[in-house]
């Protein structure tokens, strides 16, 4: 008789899994601006960043819109902390604390508010610059219109 239910071996190897170290986030302003109008279209400014040795922030900015390619980029080439913050931002509740676990704070912040979390918002306001504020409208934005079509019958299955 066979057996349909029985588990199957795990087909990951533990010396098929490589490390890779994670690279630092630190950018001045100009970046976070220019980020943000990536995220908002602007494939120019997109290409520029490319081009100018940030090319994480325009695989970051397609992992936002869903793209699962960006999302194994980001992981494969040293950008977890990206990574969890964007899930952190899709909800993701282990994301959100693997953010503070690991002191990405501002991270956090940011996941929160676009999150709509009002003491996030606030915390921005506080403890961040004007960059990083119009960083977070631009991919809650996003997010927010992206829940929009999730939520809109007529467009399901679009992404």
């Amino acid at each position: 008789m066979f057996n349909l239910f029985k588990k199957k071996p795990n087909q990951i190897k533990v010396a098929d899994i490589k490390k890779v170290a994670m690279k630092p986030l630190n950018y001045p302003p100009k970046i976070i601006l220019a980020w943000a109008k990536a995220i908002d279209g602007n494939l120019e400014i997109g290409n520029w960043l490319k081009e100018n040795g940030y090319e994480e922030l325009l695989y970051a900015s397609s992992a936002i819109f869903l793209k699962n390619e960006a999302r194994k980029w980001l992981m494969e080439n040293g950008f977890p902390q990206l990574m969890a913050f964007i899930n952190a931002a899709e909800g993701d509740g282990k994301a959100q604390k693997w953010l503070l676990l690991n002191n990405f704070e501002l991270l956090y912040h940011i996941a929160m508010a676009v999150e709509d979390d009002q003491d996030s918002w606030k915390w921005l306001n506080i403890n961040s610059t004007q960059d990083i504020f119009i960083l977070t409208q631009s991919i809650k934005k996003v997010k927010d219109k992206i829940e929009e079509t999730h939520n809109d019958i007529h467009s399901f299955g679009r992404n």
